[in-house]
């Protein structure tokens, strides 16, 4: 039988999280360039966010350029208010690699738990098939297409969830276009 593997992280979630962006899983630690969300340093997920916000996809990267920033990563989530997280909190791998294909869920994330705690958030985005299923088992909403949104109720507030593109080099778009699909759910929210 395959091992269960635990989350390694924490949730970041900024004093005053507008949003947060809730992938699946991360890689297996010898695959990471730093000790954060999206740490490989072949997910283009920080890439994305330097396109958009600075227009320079290696604004996030070491002065080495053969890994991410994590404090400055971190300093620019908080300014902005973007938290992150995972919806699986236990999963077995059944390929030694990262894709959701393989990963079985084996505990989720009590995301009604992480959301208590953020009362200022108005939106969840998923960033992958696994992590939108996950989540719409918590939620009362039906899936967005990719790039979209739908609506659903939380404690009281109206709140969006968004499925974005995977920043996976394996998901078949190319940087500009998901940067694209991203900016405009930037805009939406009024985070740009």
């Amino acid at each position: 039988m395959k091992d269960i593997e635990y989350h390694p992280l924490p949730f970041f979630l900024p004093a005053d999280t507008q949003m947060i962006m809730l992938g699946s899983f991360p890689p297996k630690q010898e695959r990471w360039s730093m000790n954060f969300f999206y740490p490989n340093f072949q997910n283009d997920m920080w890439r994305i966010f330097g396109l958009i916000f600075f227009q320079n996809k290696d604004h996030f990267l070491l002065a080495n350029k053969k890994a991410f920033n994590e404090d400055l990563i971190k300093e620019f989530l908080t300014h902005k208010g973007i938290g992150l997280g995972d919806t699986a909190k236990a999963i077995i791998r059944h390929k030694d690699n990262a894709s959701d294909n393989f990963l079985e869920v084996v505990e989720a994330t009590d995301l009604s738990l992480i959301l208590k705690q953020i009362p200022t958030c108005r939106a969840i985005i998923t960033t992958g098939q696994k992590a939108t299923d996950t989540l719409i088992s918590f939620v009362n909403t039906k899936e967005p297409k990719i790039g979209d949104f739908s609506e659903f109720e939380f404690d009281g507030h109206l709140m969006r969830l968004y499925r974005m593109p995977s920043s996976s080099r394996a998901y078949p778009k190319s940087l500009s276009g998901k940067a694209e699909i991203y900016q405009t759910m930037f805009e939406q929210l009024g985070l740009l």
